[in-house]
């Protein structure tokens, strides 16, 4: 297994071993391994390689150089690890790597993640695969070659090119699925490589906006602007200046609008004892606090409170509402905040009591007769009650008034 890295590092594994020292000892020897392996599977004339590596040279014998050249670095390779035995071929005058040598080269697994993303209509596993495999393949720069070999100055500014132009068709596929924290994944992770790049700090910038994110998109704004400061001497443009300054206006909008949320919400009194509501709210109740409390295991039990006449005729309606509001206050007095009281018919109330049990639940509802009974009440009424968990103990069902 042969693994190379030509993006942002130069690395030469054999079978685990790094052979980047050995090519590091020959300078010629390394170019020209260099060459044949960004051209993997395609052949590399003599004149070609003899014109690269000595630019300013000429010889009487060109090719006698070259083969001495290939002679020499294959031999140093197969020294390292006999696999490399027949890493160099020759065919018909030109020189190409063994393809049926088994070699994973991060350039060519960026070009293929790029091609697919490229072509692609709309986000999907593929792309998403795609988009992991560009950013883990593409490091940083080419590197390896020598800064004033023109060659190899074009080859870098093609691959750097194609690396944000992939970028770019990236998050606009993300941006159409609305995949915000994608993009902010992959906007960060390209700005690792080129951190001056305006594209990607303005999408990071909207990506952040999308996600309620805007004080780390203007954050990210003066990131940006002390880069350009400390760097170049200049401000960044005016584009993203002037995004810059609408979600600063967005922002203090937003901090207007939510300020307004909290006085209406904060506004109305705070009365101490239990909440009460309607009957027609009590299940949202319900699901709110027990998404809070069945992750602990802590059970929710239901009461049904009863004044109901002792004996015939009946008591008039009036007589019935003034007692059960003598009864309301006098729950909302005995129950703890965390604890909900409706009307559930002219003659009942329903509880909820988060975090009791059966005895316990007895004991609440017991304090509550007693302290009703020690008012002045219609003696024609009597107080009962039932209770229950709300979702029965032994079959984890729903039961009673909430089921």
């Amino acid at each position: 297994m042969i693994e190379v890295s030509l993006l942002g590092k130069f690395e030469f594994l054999v079978n685990g071993k790094n052979a980047e020292h050995l090519l590091s000892s020959t300078r010629k020897g390394s170019q020209m391994l260099l060459h044949l392996l960004l051209n993997y599977g395609r052949p590399v004339s003599s004149t070609t390689l003899y014109e690269l590596l000595w630019p300013n040279e000429t010889s009487s014998n060109p090719e006698s150089a070259l083969k001495t050249l290939v002679s020499r670095t294959r031999g140093m390779l197969t020294d390292f690890d006999p696999d490399l035995r027949n890493c160099i071929s020759t065919d018909h005058g030109a020189y190409r790597w063994n393809t049926e040598l088994d070699a994973h080269i991060d350039v060519f697994l960026f070009e293929d993640a790029s091609n697919v993303i490229l072509n692609a209509a709309e986000a999907n596993d593929d792309v998403h695969a795609a988009i992991h495999q560009m950013l883990t393949s593409y490091g940083g720069d080419l590197v390896g070659g020598r800064e004033e070999d023109s060659w190899f100055i074009s080859r870098r500014t093609f691959y750097h090119s194609l690396f944000l132009q992939t970028v770019d068709h990236a998050l606009s596929l993300l941006r159409a699925k609305e995949e915000y924290e994608q993009m902010i994944r992959v906007c960060r992770a390209a700005l690792d490589v080129d951190a001056f790049e305006e594209t990607l700090h303005t999408n990071l910038m909207e990506a952040l906006v999308k996600t309620n994110r805007s004080n780390e998109a203007m954050a990210q704004y003066r990131h940006l602007n002390n880069l350009h400061n400390s760097f170049l001497g200049m401000h960044p443009s005016e584009n993203l200046q002037n995004y810059y300054e609408l979600v600063g206006r967005t922002e203090q909008s937003l901090t207007t609008d939510l300020n307004a949320v909290r006085r209406y919400l904060t506004d109305s009194a705070n009365p101490p004892g239990a909440f009460v509501c309607d009957y027609s709210i009590l299940r949202d109740v319900y699901q709110l606090q027990m998404r809070n409390l069945e992750r602990l295991g802590i059970s929710i039990y239901v009461a049904l409170i009863m004044l109901t006449p002792v004996s015939q005729p009946p008591v008039d309606a009036f007589e019935q509402d003034r007692a059960m509001h003598q009864l309301l206050s006098t729950m909302i007095s005995c129950l703890r905040k965390g604890d909900t009281i409706a009307r559930y018919s002219p003659s009942q109330f329903v509880l909820l009591l988060p975090s009791v049990n059966a005895s316990t639940g007895k004991i609440v509802v017991n304090r509550i007769r007693n302290a009703y009974y020690n008012g002045q009440v219609n003696p024609a009424l009597v107080f009962s009650y039932k209770l229950l968990p709300v979702k029965d103990e032994t079959t984890n069902q729903k039961e009673g008034f909430l089921g």
